[in-house]
C-alpha cells in the first residue's frame, strides 16, 4: 500500500518561498508510469492541481502557477518536493501530495489514488 506524508512549515511570510516535502513509502517514486503531484485546496474552494513529477523525473506544471512553482525529487530518500516562490495570502491552503499510475500526466485531482493527509500552510506576516 502506497502511503504519502507531507512535511514543511505551516506559516510562511508574504514574498517568501513555500517549501514542502512528500515522503513516499510502500512504493518507489521511480516506478514506471507513476505520477506524483502537488494539489492544494484554498479555504472555501475546490482542489487545484499544481504540478507533478513523473517516474523519469520529468516535470509538469499548471499554466497558472508555472512561473513560480518548482517540483523536484530525491530518489535516494524516495521524496519529492514543492517550492512556491513569492507567495501571497492567496496561497493559503491545505497542500496535499498525491500519486497515481497512468499513461500520461494526470491533472484531475479526483483521479489520484493515493493521498497524503494534507498540511495547512498559511501565508501571513
Amino acid at each position: 500500500q502506497v502511503q504519502l506524508q507531507e512535511s514543511g512549515p505551516g506559516l510562511v511570510k508574504p514574498s517568501q518561498t513555500l517549501s514542502l516535502t512528500c515522503t513516499v513509502s510502500g512504493g518507489s517514486i521511480t516506478a514506471s508510469d507513476w505520477y506524483w503531484s502537488w494539489i492544494r485546496q484554498p479555504p472555501g474552494k475546490g482542489l487545484e492541481w499544481m504540478g507533478a513529477i513523473d517516474y523519469d523525473g520529468s516535470t509538469y506544471y499548471s499554466p497558472s502557477l508555472k512561473s513560480h512553482t518548482s517540483i523536484s525529487r530525491d530518489t535516494g530518500k524516495n521524496q519529492f518536493s514543492l517550492q512556491l516562490s513569492s507567495v501571497t495570502p492567496e496561497d493559503t491552503a491545505v497542500y496535499y501530495c498525491a500519486g497515481a499510475s497512468g499513461v500520461v500526466v494526470i491533472t484531475t485531482p479526483s483521479q489520484y489514488d493515493y493521498w497524503g493527509q494534507g498540511t495547512q500552510v498559511t501565508v501571513s506576516s
